[in-house]
């Protein structure tokens, strides 16, 4: 093992240093195991294949010019392993007191002094273990994180070994390595950015020793590129609701049972829709639901959530780091017919292909990680004054996972938020199902498992009025 210090990249140090005393930026996640796994072997297990990553052995330590990656000397699995009972409470079930649990390691800061991770095993949970998982967002992105989560369990895949100079920490050019470089053409499909004109461009950007001089798709990306820069600088506040304004930094969790991923691509279909734009209207209604029933009328309201958008080709999915950017997406929670907001949601998706937000928003949050930290306070809170909510919809694998021999019969995460945003949505397709989870800040939202119960029945009205079309046009 290297104990040579590594530079963290600008993208990396912009996270770490986006924690705030409302906020922490830590991934959580839990996982259901059946049946129970021991702490020896949880133990055994993370010392050979955890810690094959390098980073998972490292801690952070600032300097002059800004943080390094260095070995943590007195690591200790057992360190960042915890094992505990869930305290029973009269009353509560025992996924009220797993949510409790959560909740509160949310807003729990890691140990700077060590590696920022730490799994908590729950003993006795259903007649099996829970795991809650916590990974500081630093160390890397959801579909980073998610690589190496499956690459840990029964027949994982080892991580390909790094180059040199790369397993240092060779910082280079961070903008050209980090958002040039990658831009392969699964990337550019990744995004969005289906036009050929702009897909010349990005192939021209990937490579710098081709000629630009009078080139139109040039041109045209330029242009692209102001018109975003200018949409993400102007863009107006979205609808006030009890769900925006200031946190406390008490938060709460919740999840609801997978729908069938079948079902879902199968209302697209029908539709006409891709499976996001069927997920975010079920997301959009359950939160109109929900104010209808506290008292609020949503017609007319519109909330922005920010939804990252993977930079980063498949092939290098187990590499670390954040390698992503953020688009701010509408929801029409004011529309309660479900086919008129499905149509409305595609409408909004359609606006954002072709767009260069995600590459600037990426560039703002790297050239936010070489300013002072109360520079990129302000820029953190720009986009937070602008949102309700931070969005991500992660793909797990189809098939069941094991894990020392047990079954991991559930997978869900919440994502961070940062500012002052008070509500983060999580997506997860795992085993044929598709996870919601949400995450809240008390003071806005103290019960968000009364969202997340809509979005069944959300779901279940486009699944009727599905299986109410004519047979001809499902066949179709």
């Amino acid at each position: 093992m290297s104990s040579a210090a590594e530079r963290m990249s600008r993208v990396d140090t912009a996270w770490l240093r986006m924690d705030s005393d409302v906020n922490l930026m830590v991934i959580t996640g839990i996982w259901l195991l059946t049946p129970a796994v021991g702490y020896e072997a949880l133990c055994e297990r993370l010392r050979h294949t955890m810690l094959r990553y390098p980073r998972f052995r490292q801690k952070v330590v600032e300097d002059a010019l800004g943080y390094l990656w260095v070995e943590d000397e007195n690591f200790d699995v057992e360190r960042h392993v915890s094992r505990e009972r869930l305290a029973p409470q009269r009353g509560r079930s025992q996924r009220q007191a797993l949510q409790a649990r959560a909740a509160e390691l949310a807003t729990t800061p890691l140990d700077r002094e060590h590696p920022l991770w730490h799994w908590h095993l729950i003993d006795d949970y259903e007649g099996g273990s829970a795991v809650i998982i916590r990974i500081h967002h630093c160390i890397a992105d959801g579909i980073a994180l998610m690589s190496v989560l499956h690459s840990i369990t029964d027949g994982g895949h080892a991580p390909p070994r790094r180059r040199e100079h790369r397993e240092h920490g060779h910082d280079g050019d961070w903008l050209a390595d980090a958002v040039v470089r990658p831009l392969t053409d699964l990337t550019v499909k990744a995004i969005g950015m289906y036009g050929e004109g702009v897909v010349r461009s990005i192939e021209m950007l990937s490579n710098p020793q081709r000629p630009l001089a009078g080139s139109l798709d040039m041109a045209r990306a330029g242009m692209q590129v102001v018109s975003d820069a200018a949409a993400l600088a102007l863009m107006p506040d979205d609808s006030k609701t009890r769900l925006k304004g200031r946190p406390v930094g008490i938060k709460r969790v919740a999840w609801c049972e997978p729908l069938p991923l079948d079902d879902v691509k199968a209302i697209g279909k029908a539709l006409n829709c891709s499976v996001n734009d069927v997920l975010l209207s079920c997301v959009a209604g359950a939160i109109g639901e929900y104010l209808r029933e506290v008292g609020d009328d949503p017609a007319g309201k519109e909330i922005r959530a920010l939804v990252p958008v993977n930079l980063r080709p498949a092939e290098q999915a187990h590499q670390l780091g954040n390698r992503f950017g953020l688009v701010p997406l509408v929801l029409p929670i004011g529309i309660a017919n479900p086919v008129e907001r499905v149509y409305a949601v595609r409408a909004r998706m359609a606006e954002l292909k072709g767009s260069y937000q995600p590459l600037l928003a990426f560039a703002i949050l790297a050239a936010s990680g070489l300013l002072v930290k109360p520079a990129q306070d302000f820029i953190t809170n720009l986009f937070a004054k602008k949102t309700t909510a931070v969005m991500t919809n992660v793909p797990g694998p189809r098939e069941p996972l094991k894990f020392c021999g047990s079954t991991l019969r559930q997978n869900m995460f919440w994502v961070p938020q940062s500012g002052h945003i008070g509500m983060g949505v999580s997506i997860l397709s795992y085993a044929g199902g598709v996870q919601f989870g949400l995450i809240t800040d008390k003071k806005l939202c103290a019960e968000p498992q009364r969202i997340i119960d809509r979005f069944g029945p959300e779901f279940e009205k486009l699944l009727w009025i599905t299986l109410l079309l004519p047979w001809g046009e499902l066949a179709d």
